[in-house]
């Protein structure tokens, strides 16, 4: 435990949002999880978190937010953060946390678990005190298998069940539309419909609960060294020539007008040859394979977000987590914007909120965390 400095007045994190820019399911565990590969990266979409704390004899927590679907008890994962946390600090407090919620509930972009790591920021500059860098992270992980992400920030490659992380070179920063269609999807339904697929046995129909047979071509696909493939692309993408070549390619004595300019040219730049090696290397989302049959029109989004026969198609574009938050890469803001119109203007995409963004650096991410 050391020592911060303590603050009078309530302290407001920014809790950002993250995509999966590729997710590879492994087979159920012993203890009934299952073995991801993924590849986080946070974005600058966030809700706020203020978070007010003082020491007392007995501990007292008080919850409140913005949003009718979000707990107010021992359920939400805020609440569990700052009472595990306290039981490992071994003092009282008491803790007032208000969740102004901008972000989609249950939509696949981690809302919930970048809450619980805000308010243990929150908590601990309250205090005047904090946890060790691997106490955090532990006690992240029993909170939730997203929740370590959040106390890293930028690019992520998460491992076992989402909860093991380790930070990678980041993603230059990219323009990032969100789509956010209005249906829910089960992540634990998700999961059973991939075993399902996995043995053979057919994909369930969204509401009717019947299976549709499904062809040879995916269920061969779903193999059991597909982490480890992923886990390899994921690597290759920062030991073999990509990186070097990027950097060749961008040529950065070459004058192209104002230095501001040349920055945006060399980041944009990045950011295109990242991701395009990304895909190069098979980077994908395990989930869709039994998402869009059952849910056809989160299919249909992910077409319009990527653009493919439009003059400003996505460098990528991906369900996030098991959804239903889908998103689209692009090399500008103009590009964004055509997706957003092509998604506006669909009559299968009523009810779709959209959200222009962009993706957050690790530095960018903590200089940016607490919002005054």
């Amino acid at each position: 435990m050391r020592r911060l400095e303590s603050k009078a007045m309530a302290t407001r994190v920014r809790s950002y949002s993250k995509i999966n820019l590729g997710l590879a399911i492994g087979p159920a565990r012993a203890d009934g999880f299952h073995g991801l590969t993924t590849l986080y990266q946070t974005l600058d979409l966030h809700d706020l978190v203020t978070v007010s704390a003082r020491r007392a004899t007995k501990t007292r927590l008080v919850l409140t937010t913005s949003h009718p679907r979000v707990p107010t008890d021992g359920r939400n994962t805020a609440w569990k953060m700052v009472e595990r946390c306290l039981e490992r600090l071994g003092m009282a407090a008491e803790v007032e946390i208000s969740i102004e919620k901008n972000l989609p509930v249950q939509g696949g972009m981690g809302a919930g678990s970048a809450n619980a790591a805000a308010a243990l920021i929150g908590l601990e500059r309250e205090l005047g005190v904090a946890l060790s860098g691997a106490a955090r992270l532990e006690l992240a992980a029993e909170v939730g298998s997203d929740v370590p992400l959040f106390l890293l920030g930028g690019t992520v490659l998460g491992l076992g069940r989402g909860e093991q992380v380790v930070p990678l070179p980041d993603l230059p920063r990219t323009v990032c539309l969100v789509a956010v269609p209005n249906v829910g999807v089960s992540t634990p339904q998700a999961f059973r419909d991939w075993d399902a697929l996995r043995q053979g046995s057919g994909i369930r129909d969204q509401g009717s609960g019947a299976t549709s047979g499904v062809g040879d071509e995916l269920t061969t696909r779903a193999k059991p060294d597909r982490l480890m493939e992923l886990s390899l692309a994921y690597a290759s993408l920062y030991a073999e020539p990509g990186t070097s070549g990027i950097v060749r390619s961008l040529n950065p004595e070459k004058k192209q007008g104002s230095s501001d300019n040349v920055q945006r040219g060399v980041s944009n730049g990045l950011a295109e040859n990242t991701l395009l090696s990304l895909v190069r290397t098979g980077v994908e989302n395990d989930f869709e394979q039994v998402v869009f049959p059952a849910y056809p029109s989160l299919r249909e989004t992910r077409r319009l977000l990527m653009g493919t026969d439009s003059e400003a198609p996505a460098l990528y574009a991906a369900l996030s987590g098991s959804g239903s938050a889908l998103f689209g890469l692009y090399r500008s803001e103009a590009d964004a914007r055509a997706a957003q119109q092509r998604i506006q203007s669909a009559a299968t995409q009523a009810g779709v909120r959209t959200f222009l963004t962009e993706t957050l650096p690790r530095a960018a991410y903590w200089e940016r965390m607490f919002a005054g």
